[in-house]
């Protein structure tokens, strides 16, 4: 009994020993393999060094041999950049100072001008009376040409000179006197009927009528003129042809850009005063005229020149408040002593309805002189004769022209010869 325990035992401990040893093996294999799997795949992990160099060329992966490339890249990229903005900070530098110096150096020294002299300036701006010629002057030459000269002739001679705007009693005068004058004459040639209206046009425009500027004082101060008129009636431009037509009479002006209303009025009567050295006065936009004209007429006195003109701005005749602020800029002025000149500028295209304004603006300053601009654009020459008859005041100036030097002292004998051809 004995030796069958022990043989049981002997197998049993048999049994387990070669189980152990069959286990172990297993062990010993599955281990094997692990070591094995690192042999298999260190070939690509020792050929992958090798392989960044392509993706460097193509700066596509960020791997490791990049990396020591990258300072040979980064460092002429470093370098670059510091040269070119180097270079591009130099060159403005160089070139952008030069540019603000021409620019300030334009600004401040702009291109003096000479204007074109006044003497002979109607003579030579005849053609621009074309449209006023047309009707008036050839239109009464035709009719007077008649051989008979019957009531229904008058009547034309008296519709074109109504349509011309010369007015009801000056066509009538000037009728009259053609009337009485042509029996007296008898026989009638081209020349004498010319002559003859030419005669009877000069004695209407009134030759006596003193139609000089006054723009120099004789006690040693500025002169001062004063510009008015209605709104659209090129007030400010007509400011700033006077101031030419000053200048080449030798005259040094100071401009007042008293119209503070007017969105760039003061801008474009400072852009006329540089053109012909100039110097203007101006205020704030909406500021009170009466304070800047005041300062004009100062400034004038200080720099001691010839003339102020003051452009006020564009009155409607129609506004009271308006015309009174008007008075005030008057009032003010006179402060420094009288005001030497007013004139009042007229659209000669407004016809009689210029006649009106004429008459309000009369009676809150007295006007001196009358400005007839867009003369050349209208076939209503006699506009000339009606306003002065009915003002009792000359005109002495008119525009024939968008020109700078298209403002041209009236004379009665180079107008009125313009208006027969």
């Amino acid at each position: 009994m004995e030796y069958v325990i022990l043989a049981v035992v002997i197998a049993v401990v048999a049994i387990g020993a070669i189980t152990g040893l069959v286990v172990s093996g297993r062990r010993r294999k599955e281990l094997d393999r692990p070591s094995q799997t690192p042999t298999i795949t260190a070939p690509p992990a020792a050929d992958r060094p090798s392989a960044p160099t392509k993706p460097t060329e193509g700066a596509a992966e960020p791997t490791a041999p990049p990396a020591t490339a990258a300072p040979e890249v980064e460092a002429p990229e470093a370098e670059a950049p510091e040269t070119v903005e180097a270079g591009a900070a130099e060159a403005p530098a160089a070139e952008q100072p030069v540019e603000e110096v021409r620019i300030e150096e334009a600004e401040a020294a702009p291109a003096i001008e000479v204007p074109e002299p006044t003497a002979g300036r109607l003579v030579r701006l005849r053609s621009r009376l074309s449209r006023s010629q047309s009707t008036l002057g050839k239109g009464l030459l035709t009719l007077l040409s008649r051989d008979r000269l019957d009531e229904d002739t008058w009547e034309e001679i008296e519709e074109i000179l109504l349509t011309a705007d010369v007015g009801v009693g000056a066509t009538q005068e000037l009728v009259d006197n053609l009337r009485t004058r042509v029996k007296v004459l008898g026989t009638r040639t081209p020349d004498e009927l010319r002559g003859l209206l030419r005669e009877e046009l000069i004695k209407l425009i009134g030759p006596e009528l003193d139609r000089t500027v006054h723009s120099v004082k004789t006690d040693g101060g500025p002169a001062v003129v004063l510009v008015v008129g209605v709104n659209g009636v090129g007030k400010t431009t007509t400011t700033g042809k006077l101031a030419r037509v000053l200048v080449a009479d030798g005259r040094k002006v100071v401009l007042g850009a008293a119209d503070t209303f007017r969105a760039a009025a003061a801008d474009q009567l400072q852009t006329w005063g540089e053109r012909v050295g100039a110097h203007t006065v101006r205020g704030p936009e909406g500021g009170d005229p009466a304070s800047v004209a005041f300062d004009a007429v100062k400034q004038g006195i200080t720099d001691g020149v010839d003339t102020v003109l003051v452009d006020t701005a564009g009155r409607l005749h129609t506004k009271t408040g308006l015309m009174d602020e008007l008075g005030k800029v008057k009032r003010v002025v006179e402060k420094h002593g009288p005001v030497d000149e007013v004139l009042l500028v007229l659209d000669a295209t407004t016809g009689q309805n210029g006649l009106v304004q004429a008459r309000v603006f009369a009676e809150v300053v007295d006007i001196t002189g009358i400005v007839l601009t867009k003369l050349d654009g209208t076939a209503k020459g006699g506009i000339v004769i009606s306003v002065q008859r009915e003002l009792g005041v000359p005109v002495k100036l008119i525009g024939l022209g968008e020109g700078a030097d298209d403002l041209a002292p009236f004379e009665p004998g180079a107008f009125v010869d313009a208006l027969l051809g």
